[in-house]
């Protein structure tokens, strides 16, 4: 568990998620579709998906390729998640009258470009936290005090390693260029997975029975089934195997695999995570531009409102790295994994460029009120952040 901002104030306690409603999310737009062009852009509001399931069942249904529906942000499966994506040569009228399961359409207008990731501002989210402590308002209101000061840890957390908590394992390996234990990587540990008939598959894969393996596995396992099917014909072609994956999906591993990193380095920085050092690449929070700090004393005032923050890395062979303890930070994580920067120019269309993230981030119109019971948190923050960043904080615990 990832060390607290707050660690000196007590949590409330209690449980998120009971029922779908107990988590609402809301996509901010960075603008609004303008009423023309061969695109349309559709709200969506999906239960129980998430966003790659979604357009998944989206293109069965409207017959469209996957990769040409856009999409500004990955929402998880679980609770309520209002997003947009866009659709190439769709009618908005089509759109409006789809019906599929845990898939609502809200809108649909037409615009000119398709939806890439990132095109958002931000999320508003809307939680209710239930069984908490007594004085769990009084708890919430301390903790949300000095997170609108210092900033909120800019953390990915456990929701970026999938639902095995595996995904960033699979993405050290492939940027270690050892296939075999990506693949292995991918399987799974079979203590972590409840299905009984998913775990003896992985059990008979790392028993060596491929064809058991193939067997067992579930139906909504297809990318393990169809490695183990290309192991089959190919037992010690790792890499080959790894090719039946997805570009987006593999990208989504080593997306994890920098997350990890990140997380790493931002802990090692957590108590003065509102305080800039000689050599920080200090981030804009109004353009997201970054800019190299040769004098910490005199950006004080300006990190103290906030205007900008520290900034860690996702790691990248094009990635700007800082200077003095900054740098030697970052790289020290680096080498403690055996790797270097140009690991991660990887080919087949994986090459991973690298950014800079900022440590922290603000936290925008934060309420908290207790109603039967129940705390109830609203706030938005920036795209690319977790609520589960401002929750953890202030339950003091990671949220199920």
């Amino acid at each position: 568990m990832h060390a607290y901002l707050t660690a000196d104030l007590p949590g409330t306690g209690g449980v998120i998620k009971e029922t779908p409603e107990d988590f609402l999310v809301t996509e901010l737009p960075l603008y609004l579709p303008q009423g023309d062009g061969e695109h349309t852009y559709a709200e969506i509001e999906k239960r129980g998906l998430t966003t790659l399931e979604a357009i998944r069942r989206l293109s069965r249904e409207l017959g469209t390729a996957e990769r040409e529906i856009g999409y500004a942000g990955m929402k998880d499966a679980r609770g309520i998640t209002r997003q947009t994506l866009s659709f190439p040569r769709v009618e908005p009228e089509r759109l409006l009258s789809v019906g599929l399961p845990g898939i609502k359409v809200l809108s649909a207008t037409r615009h000119r470009n398709k939806l890439k990731v990132g095109h958002l501002a931000g999320n508003r989210f809307s939680i209710t936290v239930r069984d908490v402590a007594e004085d769990a308002l009084e708890k919430a209101a301390a903790i949300a005090a000095v997170l609108s000061s210092r900033g909120v840890p800019n953390y990915f957390g456990l929701q970026r390693y999938g639902s095995l908590g595996n995904s960033h394992l699979i993405g050290r390996e492939i940027v270690r260029g050892d296939f075999r234990a990506a693949v292995d990587a991918l399987m799974g540990n079979p203590a972590s997975i409840r299905d009984s008939q998913w775990r003896s598959a992985v059990e008979a894969y790392q028993r060596g029975d491929l064809q058991a393996s193939m067997e067992n596995f579930p139906r909504h396992c297809r990318t393990e089934r169809e490695i183990v099917v290309r192991l089959l014909k190919r037992p010690e072609a790792h890499e080959k195997a790894l090719e039946s994956v997805s570009p987006r999906l593999r990208k989504l591993y080593l997306s994890a695999y920098q997350s990890f990193l990140f997380d790493r380095v931002l802990e090692k920085r957590i108590r003065s995570i509102d305080t800039l050092m000689d050599g920080d690449l200090a981030f804009r929070h109004d353009n997201g531009a970054c800019f190299l700090v040769e004098d910490a004393a005199a950006e004080t005032e300006r990190a103290r409102k906030l205007e900008i923050s520290p900034s860690g890395p996702m790691f990248g062979c094009k990635m700007k790295v800082p200077e003095g303890v900054p740098r030697s930070i970052e790289l020290d994580e680096l080498d403690s994994e055996g790797i270097a920067l140009d690991a991660f120019n990887l080919r087949g269309g994986l090459r991973m460029e690298g950014e800079r993230r900022p440590l922290r981030v603000p936290l925008g119109g934060m309420t908290a009120a207790v109603n039967g019971g129940c705390l109830q948190l609203c706030f938005s923050l920036p795209r690319g952040s977790y609520a589960t960043s401002v929750l953890r904080e202030v339950m003091k615990q990671v949220p199920a």
